[in-house]
């Protein structure tokens, strides 16, 4: 396994320099005949696409090795000499180096719910409810609804950049609140004898960021589920976590608040103060559509000191992977590459030392578009969770289909607007 990231990051280092290479021949065409030659181009964008395979390829032998290091964690508990358990443990191991993790109480889960969605509770064994079960009420002693949060929150965090660098909060309400501190207190110099006057205190204000209902109801025939011969619930999770996912991306970037969360995106232009907090600062190229003719990276450098240093430290750049082809073309004055690739496999690089995350929910480059975002996401973008995924299994309202309502409810919204800058391109 360790080969095999050795190998992708060789892969990895080698598609960079030859992609730098070509990509050197293609500015010096440029510099001399005004424009560069098509075969070049074309080239270019090839070996650009090839970095971008490479780039991938080295993620997921990462994710591999993270995995193994995940179950090679574990030790063995030996109680008063108990080999069988060890001996257990290590078949366990062994399963989990050939990704199947060998957990009985999840295969148990794994049945229960296959049963579960082919039939319902009622048609189910003692065993299967017990498995399917998170609890039940002290007084009635009901049984709970199957919950697939984990199994299906997992998928939504690995294909939403948002929540991998934003903030994120699980509430119990139907909203989040809580308090802006715009202003400071007033003071001043007085000397010893000198009488002194009343300073003003500093005022509040406050945000509220309410909690949106997202679902889906696939359905599917009772025969359907009876006779399946693949994995229904990793197809069932699939579907659903795909979907959400897609939406949850698209309201935190662009969503305008009415039923979904509101997206960075949407807020108007201009500098935050205290007394015009609710705007996001929009930083020119310089040109129409496109980066400068002359210095192109200096906007970048400009966007990224309008940014205040508290949030630096933290800060990425995002941007969809078309507008990352085209940034990793650009030079500063001493022929040096903004971009560059992260060799601890982190996917989308790094520029200007900071990393990019890739969020295809961000416009294409074009006249006056907001294609670049860099910012501390984490200090001002707020993600509100209310509870995980639930699913409702309905066989009666839709015969002969099974309807399986599935819900999440969440929120999201600017909590921040000096930790977010936008790159506009424009002139001005």
């Amino acid at each position: 396994m360790t080969n095999d990231i050795r190998t992708a990051l060789h892969d990895l280092g080698r598609a960079f320099a030859a992609f730098r290479e070509n990509n050197d021949e293609r500015l010096r065409e440029i510099e001399k005949k005004g424009a560069a030659d098509p075969l070049t181009e074309m080239k270019v964008n090839r070996l650009n696409a090839d970095l971008t395979r490479a780039i991938d390829a080295a993620d997921a032998a990462k994710k591999r090795v993270d995995l193994l290091e995940t179950a090679l964690s574990r030790s063995p508990t030996d109680k008063n000499g108990d080999w069988q358990e060890a001996e257990t443990f290590t078949r366990e191991r062994k399963h989990a180096l050939n990704g199947d993790f060998g957990v009985d109480a999840y295969r148990n889960y794994r049945k229960a719910l296959g049963s579960y969605i082919r039939k319902n509770n009622a048609g189910s064994g003692v065993d299967e409810i017990k498995a399917l079960s998170v609890g039940s009420d002290p007084d009635g002693g009901y049984w709970v609804t199957p919950d697939m949060s984990g199994r299906i929150a997992q998928l939504v965090r690995e294909t939403s950049p948002m929540r991998q660098v934003a903030g994120i909060v699980t509430i119990g309400s139907d909203a989040l609140e809580g308090i802006n501190d715009l202003n400071e207190a007033t003071s001043g110099w007085v000397g010893e004898t000198e009488a002194r006057t009343e300073t003003t205190a500093p005022k509040t204000g406050e945000y509220r960021i309410p909690v949106h209902e997202q679902y889906a109801e696939p359905r599917a025939t009772q025969k359907l589920l009876d006779d399946a011969l693949f994995n229904v619930e990793e197809w069932l999770a699939g579907k659903i976590a795909e979907r959400l996912s897609r939406m949850e991306n698209t309201a935190f970037v662009n969503g305008n608040g009415v039923r979904q969360p509101r997206g960075f995106m949407t807020y108007a232009a201009g500098t935050p103060t205290a007394s015009a907090f609710s705007v996001i600062e929009q930083i020119p190229t310089g040109a129409s559509g496109a980066f400068a003719a002359t210095n192109p990276g200096d906007a970048l450098i400009s966007l990224v000191y309008s940014l205040k240093s508290a949030y630096r430290d933290k800060a990425v750049f995002m941007m969809k992977r078309a507008t990352l082809a085209e940034v990793r073309k650009l030079k500063d004055g001493n022929d040096n590459y903004l971009w560059q690739p992260d060799f601890q496999v982190k996917q989308g690089g790094t520029l200007l030392g900071f990393d990019v995350v890739e969020a295809e929910d961000m416009p294409a480059i074009g006249a006056s578009s907001l294609s670049i975002a860099f910012g501390d996401f984490n200090a001002g973008y707020q993600i509100v969770d209310r509870q995980g995924i639930r699913i409702l299994r309905d066989s009666f309202t839709a015969k002969p289909y099974v309807k399986f309502y599935t819900t999440k409810r969440v929120g999201g919204d600017v909590v921040n607007f000096e930790a977010i800058k936008l790159l506009k391109f424009a002139t001005s």
